[in-house]
C-alpha cells in the first residue's frame, strides 16, 4: 500500500495520536466557521489527504451548506477517498482536486479563503520551505481569515519557530495546543495584517 494512503490509517486506532490531532483540528475548523457572519464561507485545505478533518468538522453542522472551496491533494487514491468522504457528509460546496499543493497556481479558484487548512504539511517539508509558505498566506486567507496547521515537536522544536513566522506575516495567535501525550502542536492564526494578491509559484516540495 501506498505510504500516504497507508498514513491516514492511525486515524481508526482508538487513542493514536493522530486521532487526537484529528480531534483538536476539527474543534478548531468549527469554530472558525461558526465564528463568521451569515452567508458564504470560503475553505482551501492544502494536502488534504483524504479529507479527515474537514468531514469530521462540517458532517452535520448546521453551516455545512454555506463552506465552499477546495481540498487539493495530489495523491489520487487519497483524493479518491476524500470526494468519497465529502459527498457521503453532503458537503457539495466543496470540490477535491487532485494537485499539488505546494504550487498556488493549484488552489488560485479557492482563494482568498475565510478558512484556510495546513495540516500534515509542515512536518514533510523543510524549514525554509515552512516560513515561505507560512509569509505567503497572506495570499490565501481573506481578511481576517483564519488558518490551522500543525506540527510534530520533536527536536528541534520547529513549532515555537513557526509561531514567529506568523507574527512575523501580520498573523495574531488565536490558540495553539501542544498536549505533552500527542507530541504535536496545532497552531491556529488570525489574519490581521493586510492581504496580498496571490502570486502563482512554488511554496514547497515534500520530503522524499
Amino acid at each position: 500500500m501506498d505510504r500516504w494512503v497507508a498514513w491516514h490509517e492511525a486515524y481508526d486506532v482508538a487513542g493514536s495520536a493522530l486521532g487526537m490531532r484529528l480531534s483538536l483540528v476539527a474543534g478548531h475548523i468549527r469554530r472558525a466557521v461558526e465564528a463568521l457572519p451569515p452567508g458564504e464561507v470560503r475553505l482551501v485545505s492544502l494536502c488534504a489527504g483524504q479529507g479527515h478533518d474537514v468531514v469530521r468538522a462540517l458532517a452535520g453542522h448546521p453551516r455545512r451548506g454555506d463552506v465552499r472551496g477546495g481540498l487539493v491533494e495530489l495523491n489520487p487514491t487519497n483524493a479518491g477517498i476524500a470526494r468519497e468522504r465529502v459527498a457521503g457528509a453532503g458537503l457539495d460546496g466543496l470540490r477535491v482536486v487532485e494537485a499539488d499543493a505546494g504550487d498556488t497556481g493549484s488552489f488560485v479558484e479557492f482563494v482568498p479563503a475565510d478558512v484556510v487548512l495546513v495540516c500534515g504539511v509542515f512536518g514533510n517539508i523543510g524549514d525554509e520551505d515552512i516560513r515561505r509558505t507560512v509569509l505567503a498566506l497572506p495570499e490565501l486567507a481573506a481578511p481576517g481569515g483564519t488558518v490551522v496547521w500543525t506540527r510534530h515537536r520533536r527536536e528541534p522544536d520547529v513549532p515555537e519557530r513557526i509561531r514567529g513566522w506568523f507574527a512575523e506575516g501580520g498573523f495574531r495567535e488565536v490558540a495553539f495546543d501542544a498536549p505533552p501525550e500527542l507530541g504535536i502542536g496545532v497552531g491556529v492564526h488570525q489574519l490581521v495584517g493586510a492581504p496580498r494578491p496571490l502570486t502563482t509559484r512554488r511554496l514547497f516540495s515534500f520530503k522524499q
